[in-house]
């Protein structure tokens, strides 16, 4: 199932954030467009299940908290974080 991909505002400025903060970059950017990639495609099935809708998926640099609105075919990002 194909889902489509919405970053909560605070998200984006998270991810922008640990971006200008960033050592590598570049890993920051492939691990934000793997995110992507895998919630489009199956976002039901990606990382660990939480309450109700919500799932946790770490991409290393990157961590993430989301949401799956499996009628709507939506995965929302609320969270992004680099875990330590």
């Amino acid at each position: 199932m194909r889902y489509t991909v919405l970053w909560s505002p605070d998200a984006e400025s998270d991810l922008a954030a640990i971006w200008l903060d960033a050592d590598n970059r570049t890993a920051v950017t492939a691990a934000g467009n793997q995110i992507d990639a895998f919630l489009h495609q199956d976002a039901h099935l990606q990382g660990e299940s939480r309450h109700g809708r919500l799932r946790i998926l770490f991409i290393p640099p990157l961590a993430i908290d989301f949401e799956v609105i499996n009628d709507d075919r939506i995965a929302r990002v609320l969270t992004v974080w680099r875990p330590q």
